[in-house]
């Protein structure tokens, strides 16, 4: 899958997120990267920021929290471009529940491990 190919899918995992959640997120920017850093080989996507759990009064005037999706950890985990369109939707969702404070041990037991 090429690199256009995998960021309109990220671009169409995005689309199917429900509007409401959508509208709840603050200050998330979202980037598509072609590999995570070295030491995590394997990492499929990454929350950078201050979930909104954690957020108080004198939080503002922030740089944007980033949402990064990695394609090549993507593409090589994956069989099929099916696979590929479901991993990054579930990726997608597992970044976003990131920002609002939903950690690894909590998301897995829902399923969106």
């Amino acid at each position: 899958m090429s690199r256009e190919e995998f960021e309109n899918a990220v671009g169409d995992a995005l689309d199917e997120v429900p509007p409401q959640l959508m509208a709840l997120l603050d200050n998330v920017v979202f980037f598509v990267e072609d590999e995570p850093p070295a030491d995590d080989p394997e990492l499929l996507g990454v929350y950078d920021g201050i979930p909104l759990t954690e957020r108080d009064e004198f939080w503002g005037g922030q740089m944007p929290d980033r949402i990064t999706i990695f394609r090549g950890p993507t593409l090589r985990m994956c069989e099929d471009r099916g696979e590929v369109i479901e991993e990054i939707a579930i990726t997608v969702v597992h970044e976003i529940a990131h920002h609002f404070g939903i950690d690894d041990e909590k998301l897995h037991a829902l399923g969106w491990g």
